[in-house]
């Protein structure tokens, strides 16, 4: 019995969101525990795919690091000349210390020193 208009991605029993769609088999809603055919998401597909990293001991450095891994940032990098050591790129994060109508606090950290520093926007 189908109380609810069906929409892609909804149980037409419950009205709750279904599972993303798998590549075999039928879905089955959490809620009225109730089992479908995969036409119930009216010819939606999946349009993402989920890929893994591979771990592989043998090439760790004695500091636990990859051999091929580069300096990790703590955020997105941005062409920044730090001024303790001269590096042209740091990373940053964004945080809102103040009040609402005040901008932002950027903290800005060296890629290459991890020297720190603020600037409010």
């Amino acid at each position: 019995m189908d109380v609810f208009n069906n929409r892609p991605g909804f149980c037409p029993t419950c009205g709750s969101i279904l599972p993303p769609l798998q590549v075999k088999g039928n879905v089955f809603c959490h809620n009225c525990k109730q089992e479908f055919q995969p036409d119930v998401y009216s010819g939606e597909k999946s349009e993402y795919t989920i890929h893994f990293n591979t771990y592989d001991p043998s090439k760790l450095t004695k500091k636990g690091k990859r051999e091929d891994e580069e300096e990790e940032a703590d955020g997105p990098i941005v062409e920044r000349k730090c001024p303790k050591c001269g590096n042209d790129k740091m990373s940053y994060a964004t945080l809102q210390l103040r009040s609402a109508d005040e901008g932002q606090t950027v903290f800005f950290t060296c890629l290459k020193c991890k020297f720190k520093e603020s600037e409010n926007s």
